[in-house]
């Protein structure tokens, strides 16, 4: 079977791909809520129906399965990583991995304290790891109380993390700026 182009349903409820049933029946719920029609402030009928249309395949198991056989590449089932990972990874490499994420979320809440979440798609492309591999440093960073997952599903950096960034003088070069529209 062909795999046809069209709406990435993860994408659009800002779920990964390993969400389970509670996570993306909540995401849907705060973002059904967001761009309601009846929404006098953020209601938009096209994103509505997006979501719609995500959510009543991702919420079907069936129609779940199905999708993800269409639309997921065969080479990214959940035990294989899609490019080889050095076995000798020093632990500079690690906490530089850590630094950047954590300069992600810090981006993320300056430019918009209120909604600062940064979905596990989004932070996939702009560090440019793996989902698989993210999941290590998601842990170690939820674990250290420098991050937190939010309602919506997404991530966001805490007040701690703030402080972390803040204590060691964290920064991204100018060529290392971040290119995705929600931060430009």
């Amino acid at each position: 079977m062909a795999k046809e182009a069209s709406a990435n349903y993860y994408e659009i409820l800002q779920v990964s791909r390993t969400a389970d049933q509670e996570i993306i029946e909540r995401v849907f719920r705060q973002l059904a809520k967001r761009y309601h029609p009846d929404n006098k402030h953020t209601g938009d009928d096209s994103k509505f129906k997006a979501l719609a249309e995500a959510y009543s395949v991702l919420s079907d198991q069936e129609k779940r399965a199905a999708y993800d056989d269409i639309h997921i590449p065969s080479d990214a089932h959940e035990n294989v990583i899609p490019f080889k990972v050095s076995e000798a990874r020093d632990s500079e490499a690690e906490k530089r991995t850590h630094q950047i994420i954590l300069v992600i979320f810090y981006i993320a809440r300056k430019r918009n304290v209120m909604k600062p979440g940064v979905g596990v798609i989004e932070l996939e492309n702009l560090v440019g790891l793996p989902e698989k591999e993210l999941e290590f440093h998601i842990w170690y960073l939820k674990e250290k109380a420098w991050i937190q997952r939010l309602e919506t599903g997404e991530f966001a950096i805490t007040a701690e993390g703030v402080d972390k960034i803040m204590k060691n003088n964290l920064k991204l070069r100018n060529d290392r700026l971040l290119s995705c529209a929600k931060f430009s």
